[in-house]
């Protein structure tokens, strides 16, 4: 538990020192610092290796809409800011409820650390797209039926796209959003 709260405390840490760095003409605003990000990547990773090794109590009840992590880079350019934020959104809605699922599933009381940290840093990481001024998702009453989705029926599965979302999709949002570009004050 205090490991899980140092590490929270150091992204913090992180966004504080960054936000008061002296010397730079235009600095970014502390939620645009993808030390940030890659910090959440790397806790999602380590919940993947951890979930890889678990031999039991780890499991998913039933397969779970999650968004397609690949990204067409023509595709996503062509699409505007707004639709680029809510294919982001979707895909972090989708995750939540994938591991809402998980968390109720889950027997193993180590893996569920993991799980809890990785739940909280996607409701961060909603927090920072709400920081940056990009606009509420509202999400559909099923996940039937949207566009961009798959189905994964293990853990294990669920974990890797949840890191690969954050690597891709996210992390592009974050890149080109109007609020983090160094020419913007």
């Amino acid at each position: 538990m205090l490991r899980k709260t140092c590490k929270g405390l150091f992204a913090l840490l992180l966004i504080v020192l960054e936000w008061t760095r002296p010397g730079l003409l235009s600095p970014l605003r502390p939620i645009c610092d993808l030390r940030v990000l890659n910090h959440f990547i790397q806790e999602a990773r380590d919940a993947e290796t951890a979930m890889k090794s678990c031999r039991e109590g780890c499991s998913l009840s039933a397969s779970v809409s999650v968004p397609q992590t690949t990204v067409n880079f023509d595709d996503w350019e062509k699409k505007t800011a707004q639709e680029q934020a809510q294919e982001v959104q979707t895909g972090l809605w989708l995750l939540q409820q994938a591991l809402s699922l998980l968390q109720t599933s889950m027997t193993n009381a180590e893996l569920n650390v993991h799980i809890d940290n990785t739940v909280r840093n996607l409701l961060s990481i909603n927090a920072v797209l709400r920081s940056l001024n990009i606009q509420e998702y509202t999400p559909p009453a099923s996940a039937a039926g949207l566009p961009g989705t798959w189905r994964v029926s293990s853990a294990a599965e669920l974990l890797q796209v949840h890191v690969n979302f954050l690597r891709g999709k996210v992390r592009l949002l974050l890149l080109d959003a109007q609020a983090c570009r160094q020419d913007v004050s």
